[in-house]
């Protein structure tokens, strides 16, 4: 269901109607303002539903990040990561109001076609709450007040096993014939590209742009590097380009898995909600790339659709994983932050 103001004016208008129809009198003219009000608040919430429905579909994916500034002395600019796949995006969900999309990586390699769940995009309307990354591996609940969620969105992002990455919210906006969606900065973890190679860093502050375009959609992000060891600084800043151009129809491998795992991947998310709802706060109790967590998850919806193991089994022991690698007892930042930096000086380099 619509909320907040469209709702609301929905229902005044019709309250309207029905009152001037016992009456004998004409219904409420467009110049009625709550007429008005709600026509044209329903026209952009289907315009912003549109926009976001527009990023389904089969794409050829380039990944282009480039840092542009260094802010800290001594520090020199790392060379461009540029890199491409092929992905399928599906609609997993649509209420209306809420509309959750799965990203699947689908790769051709020689007479092979490897398949690899990708990460989730989750978009409410209107919402009370959103969940932020806060720092080491960690996130909580961010109260939403209805003055500043009115007529916006939020997007929060999954990463591969559903495990949260991010979130924000921004309005969509439709101006000159482009549709885009503009938050402010949020924090969020290292991308996998540097969380495997970098140690001299420990957040991103991002403002992160989704805009529709004629061939498909693009993923715009402004990032600066944090570190918060000691007196937080930003290192460098980044630009990073994600364009999705839609193509011909990719091979049907990731439908066949989508469709052999999706009762799994849906009581792993419920699992996840399940955590989130049950604290303010919550993390996970590896820092860095948490491959202990999502590797045996993975593997379990590989093992579902090569029919090694049924579905309940499995979502029995993703539920033994996810307990076992998170906490809700996250302590303070510098104290994840420091058994990040601790878990890196250990890493194999």
């Amino acid at each position: 269901m619509i909320r907040s103001r469209v709702l609301q004016a929905a229902m005044i208008s019709a309250a309207f109607a029905g009152a001037f129809a016992v009456q004998g009198c004409a219904t409420p003219t467009a110049h009625d303002p709550s007429a008005i009000s709600a026509q044209s608040e329903q026209a952009k919430f289907e315009q912003d539903r549109k926009a976001i429905l527009a990023m389904a579909g089969d794409f050829d994916v380039t990944f282009d990040f480039r840092e542009t500034v260094a802010l800290t002395l001594g520090y020199e600019l790392r060379k461009p990561k540029v890199s491409g796949a092929d992905e399928i995006v599906r609609v997993v969900e649509d209420r209306g109001d809420f509309i959750s999309l799965q990203q699947i990586l689908v790769m051709k390699m020689g007479d092979d076609t490897i398949v690899t769940k990708h990460w989730r995009q989750d978009w409410q309307y209107e919402p009370a709450s959103v969940l932020v990354f806060i720092g080491g591996n960690a996130w909580e609940t961010r109260k939403v007040p209805a003055s500043l969620s009115a007529g916006k969105w939020s997007q929060t992002v999954y990463q591969v096993e559903d495990s949260p990455r991010y979130g924000a919210v921004g309005a969509w906006t439709h101006s000159n014939g482009v549709s885009q969606w503009s938050p402010p900065a949020e924090m969020r973890p290292l991308p996998r590209r540097d969380m495997t190679t970098r140690k001299d860093y420990d957040a991103v502050l991002a403002v992160n742009r989704h805009t529709i375009t004629p061939f498909g959609w693009v993923q715009e992000e402004d990032n600066s590097k944090l570190v918060l060891r000691g007196d937080h600084h930003v290192l460098a800043r980044e630009i990073g380009v994600n364009t999705y151009k839609r193509t011909n129809p990719l091979p049907k491998d990731g439908d066949a898995y989508w469709n052999a795992t999706k009762d799994f991947w849906a009581a792993v998310r419920g699992e996840w909600s399940r955590l989130e709802k049950s604290s303010p706060a919550f993390g996970l109790t590896v820092q860095g790339e948490p491959e202990p967590l999502y590797i045996p998850i993975l593997t379990l919806a590989d093992d579902i659709q090569a029919d090694k193991i049924t579905t309940d089994a499995a979502v029995i022991e993703a539920k033994k994983v996810i307990a076992q690698f998170t906490t809700t007892e996250v302590g303070t930042l510098e104290q994840r932050v420091r058994a990040a930096a601790s878990e890196k000086l250990l890493a194999p380099r």
